[in-house]
């Protein structure tokens, strides 16, 4: 599943949760309560038992989707989280969480994860006073995260840090200035999905 760029509620109507905490999405999800296509309402009223294989994928494209991650990204990270000590799953989530895009859509510089990867994209974070334009460029703990001082200006980015009403833990940020401080990598149970990272793991492992 490459990053997805089309409408968002359409993947979230398919998996039939909510997986981006935003009020047109969730206006979206009341109203057409059914899988999208011709036939979705009818799918929505059927039922049957599900192989194991095809539950492991739904959440691993759950993940992808999430996050805003190709196939070929997400396989990378769970290679390299399989070789790291710790749970799998829990360093999946965390090489994850380490995103710099990701961080720049939690600490509430982006409305969602595509619009803080199109500020990263087009340069407007800064890392340590530098300009990071990678949004999969992995964050280190302590690391200054900055809006530049172009984009501080900005309405939109104003309007999103100020009405952000939750920060995860592992981070720091101050809302005035547009900075936030990955304090800590996150521990187990502290990254908030609505993934059975566990089947995520069984997945990839078939594969190997």
């Amino acid at each position: 599943m490459a990053s997805y760029h089309g409408p968002k509620a359409k993947p979230q109507r398919r998996f039939g949760e909510l997986l981006v905490p935003r009020p047109k999405y969730q206006r979206i999800m009341e109203e057409r309560a059914y899988p999208p296509g011709e036939h979705g309402r009818e799918k929505s009223f059927r039922s049957g038992r599900r192989s194991n294989y095809a539950i492991q994928l739904d959440e691993k494209q759950k993940l992808a989707f999430i996050y805003n991650v190709r196939e070929r990204q997400m396989r990378n990270y769970y290679k390299k989280a399989a070789l790291m000590p710790g749970t799998t799953g829990n360093n999946l989530l965390t090489l994850l969480e380490r995103r710099l895009d990701n961080l720049v859509y939690k600490a509430g510089f982006g409305a969602t994860i595509w619009a803080a990867r199109q500020i990263v994209g087009h340069g407007h974070i800064l890392i340590n006073e530098r300009r990071v334009d990678l949004p999969s460029y992995q964050v280190n703990p302590g690391d200054v995260i900055e809006v530049n001082a172009k984009m501080k200006k900005n309405v939109h980015i104003q309007e999103w840090v100020q009405q952000s009403a939750y920060f995860p833990p592992y981070i720091t940020v101050d809302r005035d200035n547009m900075k936030a401080v990955l304090d800590r990598l996150p521990e187990q149970g502290e990254v908030q999905t609505p993934v059975d990272i566990q089947l995520v793991v069984e997945f990839y492992n078939r594969l190997t």
